[in-house]
């Protein structure tokens, strides 16, 4: 009798046993997920009977936004020389812009120059994945480098070149001193006869995705880094700051103390490496 239990408990456990690892393995087939199926023939250019790529960029990066153009030559089914060029801001690392609540103009602190940047990039683009990825989704890695000028001018009226925006002190009617400005600010358009060019050098990584059914139109969405690089800097924001004002006598203002034992007061060095995170969206096609 106690055999018969013991049978029967043992055949009942074994069951169970069986369907824990039957669905057990029923769960991990379906958690798996089929292979990918390859393409066996992707699209590319010289498939198609074309081979050079124009495009207008449109930039995007902590400096502003920028314009260029590129063209390419693709010397391999998925691989192709590059060249772009356009125009781009350049912004000193320490810059913040203020606007007035009440005026709505707009003030960047200790700004010196203006400056733009031209960039003249030679690069190879390559599209991986071909086989796993759609043609229309047609992914690929980018990666350029090469010269670059930049063109400065100055943001602020430094007529005595001392090399900051001069304040002086004036005395307030109910007591103690403010500072009052007596250089003014260039607006975007002012200053650019006394503009500087300088050369350098620019690069940049890259990864991005044509999009379109067909190469005669497409557009294309990048996303990477980008840099400038000038050997003798760039100087944006004030290289000097007044040691302090002196006091406001007999109703004239107090001027700056540009020096103290016949020295200036340094402030902000020049800036040789600018580089951001970048966007580039690209209206194009191929013949």
């Amino acid at each position: 009798m106690m055999d018969s239990k013991l049978l029967k408990a043992g055949i009942t456990l074994f069951f169970l046993i069986s369907l824990t690892m039957v669905a057990a393995n029923e769960a991990q087939a379906q958690l798996e997920e089929p292979p990918v199926v390859k393409a066996p023939n992707p699209q590319t250019p010289l498939s198609e009977g074309v081979s050079n790529e124009y495009g207008l960029d449109l930039i995007v990066n902590n400096f502003g936004f920028g314009l260029g153009v590129h063209y390419g030559r693709y010397i391999g089914p998925f691989t192709a020389i590059t060249f772009r060029s356009g125009i781009t801001g350049i912004r000193d690392a320490s810059e913040q812009t203020f606007q007035s609540f009440f005026t709505g103009n707009k003030i960047i602190p200790n700004k010196y120059k203006r400056a733009f940047g031209f960039p003249f990039l030679f690069g190879i683009k390559h599209r991986i994945f071909p086989e796993k990825i759609a043609d229309n989704f047609r992914l690929f890695v980018n990666v350029g480098a090469g010269p670059a000028m930049a063109f400065t001018y100055p943001y602020v009226q430094d007529g005595n070149n001392n090399g900051f925006r001069d304040f002086v002190a004036i005395q307030a009617p109910g007591g103690g001193t403010f500072l009052s400005p007596a250089e003014r600010v260039n607006d975007f358009f002012t200053g650019w006869k006394k503009g500087e060019t300088h050369w350098g050098l620019n690069g940049e990584i890259k990864i991005g995705a044509d999009l379109g059914s067909t190469f005669a139109g497409q557009t294309t969405i990048e996303f990477g880094y980008f840099f400038y690089y000038f050997k003798q800097g760039l100087q944006i924001m004030e290289p000097y700051k007044p040691y302090g004002y002196r006091a406001p006598q007999n109703g004239f203002p107090g001027t700056p103390i540009e020096k103290k034992d016949g020295e200036r007061n340094p402030f902000n060095p020049s800036q040789k490496y600018f580089g951001t995170p970048q966007i580039k969206i690209t209206i194009g096609g191929m013949w």
